[in-house]
This record gives C-alpha cells, structure tokens and sequence, in this order.
C-alpha cells in the first residue's frame, strides 16, 4: 500500500515546501554534481563507461523510490535520513535523485562529452540559482504562475556564464565564442522552464545537451 506519510509523523520535523529557499538542498544540489564530475576527471573511466554505471544509479534509485513509496516503516527510515534535503511533496512521490543520474546518464552516453558536461554543469549551478532567484524576487510569473521572468533571467545568466569560462578552455575569445555562449543561456533557461511538464534533473541535462549540440553544428567550436 502506498504510503501516506504526513509532515509530523517524521519525528515532529517539518519537510521544505518547493517555494521555500531551501538553501541546504541547493548545496546538496550542487555538491552531489560537482563531487561527481571530479570523480569521473580522476577516474579515467570513458564517457560510455561513467554513463552506464550512472544509469545503474538510476535504476536502482527508481527501484529504491518504489520500495518506500509502497512501504511505510521504509519511508519512515528514508524521510529520517534524507529529510533536511526533501521536499514535502517527495514524501509521497518520487525524490529528484534518481532522475539525476538519468539525466546526466543520458547525456553522457549520446553527445559529445564536452557538450555533455556543459550541459550537466547548467544542471548543477542553474536550476538552483534560477530557482533562488525566483523564490527571491520572482514578482513577475509565467507559465501559470510556476516560473517568474526573474528566474528565468538568472538561469540565462548563469548558462551564459558558463558556456563562456567553460568553452574558454578549448577555444579563444571570437565572435563565434560569445554568439555560442548567449544561444547557450537561452538553452539553458528554456530548459528549466520545462521542468514544469517533467523532472528538472532530467529535462536541463538532456534538453540543455541537445540544444547545445544543435547550435555546435553551427559555429563549430566543439
């Protein structure tokens, strides 16, 4: 039987709401991707290689969410270990962490792998900042009131950012450079965006790869 946990019954502890800042998940957020990218730049693991065993992750995770979705004691147990990183809304549905390693799984093992960490460094650092900055100063909503153009901007800022410093390493400052890095914001913001139809851990990595692949046929710099 699914479970049907409420807030107090996990210790008298309250889980964040997704409009809360929730600052300590942003860190996990961004922690848990950067731990992993230094990981596989140590590693020497192939891109093939660190994808499939990402996937592995993935799967056991989904089987994982399913056993304690459908078994009290066991979401009891998880919610105690993992609540100051939780959302209220993940007590009784999927967490976010499977559909981030299927997110950067997939990239990893389709696209160029340049291409496919940039769009994993959008997953770390812009889905966080956007989010901030939305739960911040978001006064101006879109899309139903689920987004804010505020967010949205931040977002785009912070992919620009990145696919600029990012880029840098392989090629030098062009014109072509700065077109790639602002289509690249835009990407990534309109990513995000998406996250209100599925997962955002799934949808920045793989939308945000697959555009940026896109436009690399272009100016050619990957």
């Amino acid at each position: 039987m699914q479970s049907t946990l409420s807030t107090t019954e996990v210790k008298g502890k309250s889980l964040r709401a997704r409009n809360d800042l929730h600052l300590l998940r942003k860190f996990w957020h961004m922690g848990t991707g950067l731990t992993g990218l230094l990981i596989y730049s140590v590693s020497g693991l192939d891109a093939q290689t660190m994808a499939l065993i990402l996937f592995s992750i993935a799967f056991l995770g989904f089987a994982f969410e399913a056993l304690r979705l459908n078994n009290e004691a066991i979401n009891k147990i998880a919610i105690k270990l993992m609540g100051p990183f939780m959302r209220d809304s993940e007590k009784d549905s999927m967490s976010g962490l499977p559909f981030y390693a299927l997110g950067v799984s997939i990239s990893l093992y389709f696209f160029e792998e340049r291409l496919a960490i940039l769009g994993i460094l959008f997953l770390i650092f812009s889905d966080p900042i956007s989010s901030a900055v939305g739960i911040l100063y978001g006064k101006d909503k879109i899309l139903g009131g689920k987004k804010s153009l505020q967010g949205a901007a931040a977002g785009f800022v912070t992919c620009y950012m990145l696919a600029l410093f990012y880029t840098l390493n392989y090629v030098p400052v062009t014109y072509s450079l700065l077109g790639f890095a602002v289509l690249a914001g835009l990407i990534g913001s309109i990513s995000e965006l998406l996250s209100i139809f599925v997962d955002d851990n799934l949808t920045v990595p793989i939308v945000s790869t697959i555009g940026l692949t896109l436009i690399n046929l272009g100016f050619g710099l990957y």
